[in-house]
């Protein structure tokens, strides 16, 4: 780890921190929404409906691959942020925590690549099954089989992907975390053009495309983790998987695994809810959810680029810092969405358009994009209070919080589908936003322990079991 790096996490003034560690998480998951959108419009411009329904279809099983590396990366990432600043506190023992960093690291890469090969051979063999699950049917099943095939077919490269970016981030590095973003888009726009323009292989192309981009971004962090990296290691000699790792890995990452695991679910009941109004829904919600990505990945910018900040001011218990983060972070998306989401509800109409000239299809974008741009005004702070909580170890907070959507929206989308129809069904989301963000105001409120940045009971056993294990394990390396 850079001295530049550990000084934006530990002292640096804090909003030229959020610059440093936000702006560039922003432009990098703003180029991959950008991307999204421009890989909308490749399948769009062979005007096939199915095809577009097609990539809506596939969404929940991308979300599923993603979750598993969020899993990893998230629970792996934000304990050596933990870690790091922990060195800062009195009487820490920093070489049992810097030995600490290289196994936590070592074992959030190679048991997400481990978990991501398990689930890759599994979906490559139930794609079309799996298809029909997600509820793709007619003309739209064989698309969708081919697009899961080819991302379950990359599995590996993807979850590993995203775990590596979390250990690249835990240190502080925004910029090269950013770089792999930028690389990986600019490399999917490449292989977007000659796998589904000039070959025409649609949405097996797009698939293709996604997987071979995401092997660039995997092949630039493990460059860089090898070569720039001064805390972590992803040497295989370095792996454990002792009872603080997988408590403390697992027991932060399951959160970001049920998030994403409920986010399948709410699509798939959508998906199912919405199929009985036709294709022209569906492939609706697929534009509208590219195009209303563009400032909701801008606020994940913001609450995912603070979270080794927050975590490092956890784990030197510097209280003040970690409400200065958490301030100028929610100030930050609060901006953002205001600023963005108006500009792009202004000119929502225009943009539907360039997806799609099939009447049915503009009219329902246009609502849905409506419906979506109004929920960005709460989903970035649910964002950012969750990533408080698995910064600061409060993993039942954390927890609750990310099955709470999942919950909650399944009774509010089937209520507005029985009352007001179609319309129901596109607010369905936006009420359940709503809903979880007053949940998450109330969680954040009582949550006085970590504010003070004061380590829970389980936290303080975890992190004693860990020395233990890490001052044999030292000795046993040294031997």
């Amino acid at each position: 780890m850079s001295s530049n790096n550990r000084f934006y996490l530990a002292s640096a003034p804090i909003w030229r921190a959020l610059i440093h560690l936000c702006i560039p998480m922003i432009a990098g998951m703003s180029v991959g929404a950008v991307y999204n959108v421009i890989n909308g419009g490749f399948i769009g411009s062979l005007h096939s409906t199915p095809l577009l329904a097609a990539l809506t279809f596939s969404l929940p099983v991308f979300a599923l691959i993603m979750a598993i590396g969020g899993m990893f990366g998230v629970g792996g990432g934000t304990y050596i942020s933990r870690l790091l600043g922990a060195q800062e506190q009195g009487g820490a023992d920093a070489a049992a925590a810097a030995v600490r960093v290289k196994q936590v690291s070592s074992f959030t890469m190679w048991a997400s690549l481990a978990a991501g090969a398990v689930i890759g051979a599994l979906g490559v063999v139930f794609a079309t099954p799996i298809a029909t699950a997600v509820g793709a049917t007619g003309a739209s099943l064989a698309p969708t089989a081919l697009y899961i095939g080819a991302m379950f077919a990359f599995a590996p490269i993807l979850v590993a992907c995203f775990s590596l970016e979390q250990i690249v981030r835990a240190e502080g590095a925004a910029v090269a975390s950013m770089t792999g973003l930028i690389a990986s888009t600019i490399a999917n726009l490449i292989f977007d053009v000659l796998f589904i323009i000039i070959l025409g292989w649609g949405v097996l192309g797009a698939g293709i495309a996604l997987g071979l981009s995401n092997v660039v971004m995997v092949g630039y962090y493990i460059w860089w983790l090898t070569r720039k990296s001064e805390v972590v290691s992803l040497a295989p000699r370095w792996f454990r998987a002792d009872r603080a790792m997988l408590t403390t890995v697992f027991g932060v990452g399951v959160s970001e695994l049920l998030q994403s695991s409920f986010l399948i679910v709410t699509t798939l009941v959508m998906n199912w809810i919405a199929i009985g109004y036709g294709d022209a829904l569906l492939a609706s919600m697929g534009v509208a959810l590219r195009i209303s990505q563009l400032p909701e990945m801008m606020c994940m910018g913001v609450f995912v680029g603070v979270i080794p900040l927050l975590a490092y001011a956890f784990g030197a218990r510097n209280a003040a810092r970690l409400r200065q983060g958490i301030a100028g972070a929610a100030i930050s998306i609060v901006g953002i969405t205001v600023v963005f989401s108006t500009i792009v509800f202004l000119f929502r109409e225009q943009v539907i358009g360039l997806f799609s000239v099939d009447p049915k299809v503009l009219t329902d974008g246009t609502l849905i994009l409506t419906a979506m741009l109004v929920s960005t005004i709460f989903n970035g702070i649910t964002g950012l209070v969750i990533a408080v909580f698995q910064a600061t170890e409060q993993m039942r907070n954390a927890t609750i919080m990310s099955i709470a959507q999942g919950v909650l929206f399944i009774p509010v989308v089937l209520v507005g589908n029985a009352v007001f129809g179609i319309t129901g069904v596109i607010w369905a989301m936006t009420v359940t936003e709503l809903l979880t963000f007053a949940l998450g105001m109330a969680l954040f409120a009582a949550s006085r322990r970590a504010l003070a940045a004061e380590p829970s009971p389980e936290a303080v056993q975890a992190a004693a079991e860990a020395v233990a294990a890490d001052t044999a394990a030292e000795s046993t390396v040294v031997a």
